[in-house]
C-alpha cells in the first residue's frame, strides 16, 4: 500500500490511465475485426471504409504507446493484404 500522499495519488492516476488505455485497446481490437468480418462477408466497398478508419485508430493507439508501433504496422498490413486479395478475386 502506498504510504505517502504523492505515492497514493499516482495509484489513483494509474488506475484511471489503465482504464482509458483498456478502452482504447478494446476499441482497436474492435475495429480491426470489423474490417475482417467485412471481408468474410465479401463486402469490398464496406470493407475499403471500415479499413480506413481502423487506419486512424491503429495509429492513435500505437501514438500513445498503447500497442507497439510495429504491432500497429503489421495489423494494417494484413489487413490491406485481405482487402487487396478480396478486390483481385
Amino acid at each position: 500500500m502506498a504510504n505517502t500522499a504523492q505515492a497514493r495519488k499516482r495509484a489513483r492516476q494509474n488506475v484511471k490511465q489503465n482504464e482509458h488505455n483498456t478502452a482504447l485497446r478494446s476499441h482497436a481490437r474492435t475495429v480491426v475485426k470489423n474490417v475482417q468480418k467485412a471481408v468474410i462477408a465479401k463486402k469490398l466497398d464496406e470493407a475499403k471504409a471500415l479499413f480506413q478508419l481502423a487506419v486512424k485508430v491503429i495509429d492513435s493507439t500505437a501514438d500513445k504507446n498503447i500497442i507497439p508501433k510495429n504491432k500497429a504496422a503489421r495489423q494494417k498490413s494484413r489487413l490491406n493484404a485481405s482487402i487487396k486479395s478480396l478486390s483481385l478475386a
